[in-house]
């Protein structure tokens, strides 16, 4: 059953290999890109993410090279590594049929269209490294071996350089850790104060080693700044009010599109108070739960692939509910042998049921429809062309700038930013820093004096708000009429198929929409 299941998402994701990059996989591309050239993060790249994820895509392009489906190719590797470890973890803390459980549970899940489960998100890179750390610590409390323990908590310090939101993983091992040895009996107050350090240890070590890095670097300043100064203002800006209204949107649609795995999870949730073969781990399933909960809801965003964070840990509750369901109506009703065939046919039937209520997703022939259904309001096809344009177009050292948060043009056309800022959203954001940055970002464009400039005429590309600050708006009107000319238009039209022009086909074109995208060259 397993190895249908898994046979199933693999098949879906590699037909899915070539679907055109999102935001967060073009800055993700783009991060791994300088990195293969011997440069930085934060010094070439402006971002509040981990610099972990670039490392892990550094590493993918080496290996499958410096494409869209090379990435999703190392998100495939990567999201079978995670099945497999739910798989051993749900056997370790339940049985092998709980783990089969939690493993074909956690499979469909994280391919969802509604946690945008095909798109190489940093969230995916979190949970491998967290679940393979959560799955050592397991095994170190049994073998009492500190360098077990050491090797845990270095895998969940990794899974905090994926994303900050790997730091509620942490703190749940430190918590496991800390509850399984203060029940140890007897209790033996250096040993117990022993692993702890160790785990303490090993959670920073990455860290540390990351921020030595960035100090010889010289720009530890500027890490520590977007990751931590700028990350603490971008997590307090949303209100409760809007969190809650968007987590109903997200669950609701989650949830509805695998409801019967979810009500399974929800089976187990019982089971844990009434069960007494799950009962015991009933401590470790809630606080999993728990804290994975709080990496979804760190700064009440509520994105839909925040939630893959929450799927491990929905996953082991399926397993949870497999096995009480098995052990209360089967095993007590003394099911004759042979007919355990009905156990397979019903857990077939479940996740039949799953991939039917996601049918169109699941087998869609066109790869543009594949990207729509995920990301409708969004011009990533367009930035696609509009990449390949710039590529044909310019000399390998040439630098462009993009008025816009649409770093996947600079990852397809394999040129350097002409600013740190590859995205505007921080400028538009209400909080101190913002009038600063774009002045800093004017600054940097016009020392660079890029080839091209993409300005982007998409809502979806800047998120500005009544009380945004505009000079940079202002400054580029001038600038443009002044040094640049118009070479290329794109006229997003859904669904009817965006309007390509190029060169002398874009002078006098006038869009349709109110959404579109304006090349610029720079004037000879």
């Amino acid at each position: 059953l397993l190895l249908i299941v898994v046979s199933f998402t693999v098949w879906v994701r590699f037909r899915l290999l070539e679907v055109p990059l999102e935001r967060d996989e073009g800055e993700y591309g783009y991060g791994g890109q300088l990195i293969l050239r011997g440069e930085y993060p934060y010094d070439k790249l402006y971002s509040a993410k981990m610099p972990g994820v670039y490392a892990v895509y550094a590493v993918i392009m080496a290996v499958f090279g410096q494409t869209q489906g090379a990435i999703r190719l190392g998100l495939l590797i990567i999201n079978t590594a995670t099945v497999f470890l739910m798989f051993l973890l749900g056997r370790k803390l339940l049985n092998q049929l709980g783990g089969v459980a939690a493993a074909a549970a956690f499979a469909l899940l994280s391919l969802g269209l509604f946690v945008q489960g095909v798109f190489a998100n940093a969230e995916h890179f979190v949970i491998f490294f967290a679940v393979n750390g959560i799955l050592l610590l397991v095994y170190a409390v049994d073998s009492q071996k500190r360098v077990t323990i050491f090797a845990a908590a270095v895998l969940l310090g990794l899974a905090f350089l994926m994303k900050q939101h790997g730091a509620v993983f942490i703190v749940f091992g430190g918590v496991y850790l800390l509850f399984t040895e203060l029940r140890r009996r007897p209790f033996l107050k250096r040993q117990f104060l022993g692993k702890m350090t160790v785990y303490l240890i090993g959670v920073l070590l990455p860290y540390a080693v990351i921020c030595m890095i960035f100090w010889q670097a010289g720009i530890f300043e500027k890490f520590w700044f977007w990751t931590f100064d700028y990350a603490h203002k971008y997590v307090s800006m949303p209100s409760l009010f809007g969190g809650i209204s968007g987590f109903k949107t997200q669950v609701s649609q989650i949830v509805g599109s695998a409801v019967l795995l979810w009500l399974l999870a929800g089976v187990g949730l019982v089971a844990l108070w009434q069960n007494p073969r799950v009962r015991q781990i009933s401590a470790f399933a809630i606080g999993f739960l728990l804290f994975s909960f709080m990496g979804v809801s760190a700064g009440f965003y509520f994105r839909p692939h925040y939630f893959i964070l929450l799927l491990p840990a929905v996953a082991l509750l399926v397993g949870t509910g497999v096995v009480y369901y098995i052990e209360e109506v089967f095993d007590k009703g003394r099911l004759l042998p042979k007919n355990k065939l009905i156990l397979v046919l019903l857990g077939f039937a479940v996740l039949l049921h799953t991939v039917c209520q996601q049918y169109h997703f699941f087998f869609v022939d066109n790869l543009t429809e594949a990207l729509l259904m995920s990301y409708y309001g969004n011009p990533f096809i367009e930035t696609q062309e509009v990449a390949r344009f710039i590529k044909e177009n310019s000399k390998a050292g040439d630098r462009i700038a993009v008025l816009g948060s649409e770093p996947e043009i600079f990852f397809y056309s394999g040129r350097h930013s002409a600013t740190g800022y590859i995205y505007t959203y921080p400028l538009m954001e209400p909080h101190s820093y913002a009038l600063q940055m774009q002045k800093e970002m004017i600054a940097e464009v016009e020392a660079a004096f890029p080839e091209f400039v993409v300005f982007m005429n998409d809502p979806s590309s800047w998120l500005q708000r009544r009380e945004s600050e505009l000079l940079i708006l202002r400054w580029f009107k001038q600038y443009q009429q002044k040094y640049y000319h118009l070479v290329g238009v794109v006229d997003i039209m859904r669904p009817a198929g965006s309007v390509y022009r190029w060169n002398q086909d874009a002078i006098g074109y006038s869009p349709q929409s109110k959404n579109w995208i304006h090349v610029f060259r720079r004037n000879m």
